[in-house]
């Protein structure tokens, strides 16, 4: 069985910086997919990043895109979300989501993901 934590949310002020961790059991992150979505209250929930099975990162170019950054510590089996320059529109609850191998057009596809964790809570102060 596939579980998926995610830790590191927090409360910070605008301009800070946070580091989202997503450690896995019952799965190794250098296989499939990996991404990180966020949900806004109110919001639906929307992609933030993926990285694939290659290391290969995918960001959500219209909002995240230059202030965070994905990476994988394949020793820890672990997904590191770096965020920097972080705003009030980024307060949200991030989750961490596994799944298989897939192309970048659909990689921003919440639907293609089969694991998903409990979510870590990041609000940004103004």
């Amino acid at each position: 069985q596939v579980q998926l934590v995610e830790s590191g949310g927090g409360l910070v002020q605008a301009g800070g910086s946070l580091r989202l961790s997503c450690a896995a059991s019952g799965r190794t992150f250098g296989s499939g997919t990996t991404g990180w979505f966020r949900q806004s209250p109110g919001k639906e929930r929307e992609f933030v990043a993926a990285i694939a099975w290659n290391g290969a990162p995918t960001y959500n170019a219209g909002s995240v895109k230059g202030r965070f950054t994905i990476s994988r510590d394949v020793a820890k089996n672990m997904v590191i979300l770096q965020m920097n320059s972080l705003a009030p529109e980024d307060t949200a609850v991030y989750y961490c989501a596994a799944g298989p191998t897939m192309g970048t057009l659909v990689i921003s596809d919440q639907k293609r993901y089969d694991y998903w964790g409990q979510g870590t809570q990041v609000t940004v102060s103004s």
